[in-house]
C-alpha cells in the first residue's frame, strides 16, 4: 500500500513540476497559436483529440496521461468554444477507453489477473465489443453535445 501511494505521489509531484514548466514556458499558449493556424474546424480538433488519447492511452496510464495533457488541451478545446463540462465528459470517456485500449491498456491486465488462466490475447480480443460500443459513445456525444448538456442546463434553469 505504502509502495503504490509513493508511487503515485511521485507520478503526482513530477506531473506538476513538469506543468510548471510547460506553463512557465509558455507552451499552452504557443500550441494553441500552432493549433489555430492549422485551420482545423472545432470537429477536426476533437477528432485529433480522440485519435490522440486513443494511442496515448495504449502506452500511459490516465492519471499520468491526465496530468500531463489537461493543462495543454483544455486551454485549446476553451478557444474553439466548447463547453467546459461536456470537454469533462469527453475527457473522462477517453480516459475510461484508454483503460480498454490494447496493447498495454491497465484494466486488460487486472481482468487476466483475477482470470487467472489463459492467454491476455483472450482477455483483448474479449475486450474489443466494450471498446466499440464506448467509442460508439464518443461519436454520439460529438455528434449530439446537447444530450450530454440537458441535464447540466437543466438543474441550472
Amino acid at each position: 500500500m505504502a509502495r503504490t501511494t509513493a508511487m503515485l505521489m511521485l507520478i503526482i509531484i513530477g506531473a506538476y513540476f513538469m506543468n510548471y514548466v510547460v506553463g512557465i514556458l509558455g507552451i499552452p499558449s504557443a500550441l494553441s497559436r500552432w493549433v489555430s493556424d492549422l485551420g482545423l474546424s472545432p470537429l477536426g480538433l476533437i477528432l485529433s483529440l480522440v485519435v490522440f488519447y486513443l494511442v496515448l492511452g495504449c502506452f500511459l496510464e490516465t492519471l499520468s496521461m491526465m496530468i500531463a495533457t489537461v493543462p495543454i488541451v483544455v486551454p485549446l478545446v476553451m478557444q474553439f468554444g466548447f463547453d467546459p463540462v461536456w470537454f469533462g465528459i469527453f475527457l473522462v470517456l477517453m480516459m475510461e477507453i484508454s483503460l480498454i485500449t490494447p496493447p498495454v491498456g491497465m484494466n486488460l491486465f487486472v481482468v487476466q489477473g483475477v482470470r487467472g488462466h489463459g492467454s491476455v490475447v483472450d482477455v483483448i480480443i474479449g475486450s474489443l465489443p466494450f471498446l466499440l460500443v464506448m467509442l460508439a459513445f464518443v461519436l454520439a456525444i460529438i455528434i449530439w453535445p446537447a444530450s450530454i448538456m440537458w441535464l447540466p442546463n437543466l438543474m441550472m434553469s
